[in-house]
């Protein structure tokens, strides 16, 4: 008869390796707070270097804390009201052109997505600018017009991924063209929808500095201000922050999209 020695390491690897509510709490706070401390850490860092650095006169009056603020919350604003309209003129859009009445209009909506954003920001942000009047409407404008392709094409693609044998099994059951739109198709499409909001926010940060051009405010105008005054601090910090916010809105929107996804999927 053979005695079966038992190794305690085995055991201890098996009960480490199974997920308890200690691991899977330090998981969630690794998941959803730790960008945003590593965030704000930079923004600690650059509020250091601006408190103690030998700036002169003219870097002290653009890297103030009250100018440097207003220049985040109006970036914001211009990020935020663009992604908005573009999420309300895209959505319906991308969902009106796979119904199949109107899906022979799908390639021309797309190429005039994909022409919007072919053209360079700039060349965008100067021709809505002379269009709306310089300021912060005409940028919002041209921030709509650049952003449209990634919400339109991720709407489109979401929608058409949908099997066909659900979406016919439940209007097998009796439901209508709005309910299986409503509870069945935008619901499996919307971790691809978010997907490409996520991609148009963070294209509209970018993009927004070069709005400074039209004097439309945000970032880009304490970056333009450090080119015009040659003032490499200046530059980089309006730079860091600019990145700072980017890593920001890329970080909250994929925790909506987590928050946002029908279970199961």
């Amino acid at each position: 008869m053979s005695l079966a020695i038992e190794d305690p390491y085995a055991r201890s690897d098996e009960v480490l390796d199974q997920p308890g509510p200690r691991r899977s709490r330090a998981a969630w706070w690794r998941r959803y707070l730790g960008v945003p401390a590593v965030l704000a850490l930079v923004c600690i860092g650059v509020a250091v270097f601006v408190a103690v650095a030998d700036l002169d006169d003219v870097e002290q009056r653009l890297l103030t804390l009250g100018g440097l603020l207003n220049a985040t919350l109006v970036h914001l604003q211009l990020v935020g009201l663009s992604t908005l309209l573009v999420i309300v003129i895209a959505v319906p859009l991308g969902i009106l052109v796979t119904r199949p009445a109107a899906r022979r209009l799908t390639p021309l909506v797309v190429g005039l997505g994909n022409i919007a954003q072919s053209v360079p920001s700039l060349g965008v942000i100067v021709l809505f600018a002379i269009l709306f009047a310089p300021g912060f409407r005409g940028a919002v404008v041209a921030l709509v017009v650049y952003a449209f392709l990634p919400i339109l094409r991720n709407t489109i693609v979401g929608l058409q991924q949908i099997d066909p044998f659900v979406v016919e099994s439940a209007r097998g059951m009796g439901m209508s063209s709005n309910r299986v739109l409503r509870e069945i198709e935008l619901p499996l499409a919307v971790p691809v929808i978010l997907a490409g909001v996520r991609t148009a926010a963070v294209i509209n940060v970018g993009t927004a500095t070069i709005g400074a051009l039209t004097n439309a405010g945000g970032l880009g105008s304490v970056v333009y201000g450090g080119i015009v005054q040659s003032r490499t601090p200046v530059i980089v910090v309006a730079s860091i922050l600019t990145a700072v916010l980017a890593l920001l809105v890329d970080h909250v929107l994929g925790v909506a999209e987590d928050v946002l996804r029908p279970r199961g999927l």
